[in-house]
């Protein structure tokens, strides 16, 4: 049994972390397992999580892509990690997630903890009264295409903690699992389906 500690993550930090997983539900990774196969051996699934990331030994695993079909014609390709994976990440977010919001603008409602689009629809409802434009953009392929090396300057700018900085890096290399059974290489870009990705896309937007 490993005993070395190299981080101090609370058990119960993993096990709120299993909570959040368990309520968003989501399919299963490459290793096809579901919340209820990996609730069978729950507490030594999340031993195994918290005591390989206390030690840093913690690598994940590829990420399973699955194309989704767009509305205006082409696929998004999303990235599935496994239950356990979602998890370890979960612990992440958890962590750093606190440490970036105080950054982010009132006006900002995507993938932020306690807003939601109806907020943002309501908001809008109000200042349709008071201008006579607006103006709409989107960064194509955001999630797909996000520097690396940049990303990680705005992770250390953000926080000092080195466990998050060490997964989070991790978590961008990370291969994804195509369609056919290949591994293919990321150097760019966050899957779209982690669940760390869309703060690590807003925090880099506010670098």
């Amino acid at each position: 049994m490993n005993t070395t500690r190299s981080f101090d993550i609370p058990k119960h930090l993993v096990m709120e972390a299993y909570k959040a997983v368990k309520s968003n539900a989501g399919a299963g990774g490459i290793d096809e397992q579901s919340i209820e196969d990996f609730e069978k051996n729950l507490k030594d699934n999340l031993y195994k999580i918290w005591n390989r990331m206390s030690s840093g030994s913690y690598f994940p695993p590829p990420v399973r892509a699955v194309a989704i079909p767009k509305k205006n014609g082409g696929e998004r390709i999303l990235g599935i990690p496994t239950v356990a994976d979602r998890v370890a990440q979960t612990v992440v977010k958890m962590v750093f997630e606190p440490e970036v919001e105080p950054i982010f603008l009132p006006d900002s409602y995507g993938y932020r903890p306690g807003k939601s689009a109806l907020d943002a629809v309501g908001v809008t409802r109000k200042r349709c009264w008071q201008y006579d434009w607006v103006l709409e953009f989107d960064i194509k392929g955001m999630f797909d295409n996000i520097d690396h090396e940049f990303l990680m300057r705005a992770v250390c700018k953000h926080t000092k903690c080195k466990w998050i900085i060490l997964y989070i890096e991790r978590w961008l290399k990370a291969p994804m699992k195509m369609p056919d059974g290949t591994n293919a290489e990321r150097h760019k870009g966050t899957p779209q389906g982690g669940v760390i990705s869309p703060v690590l896309a807003k925090s880099l937007r506010k670098s």
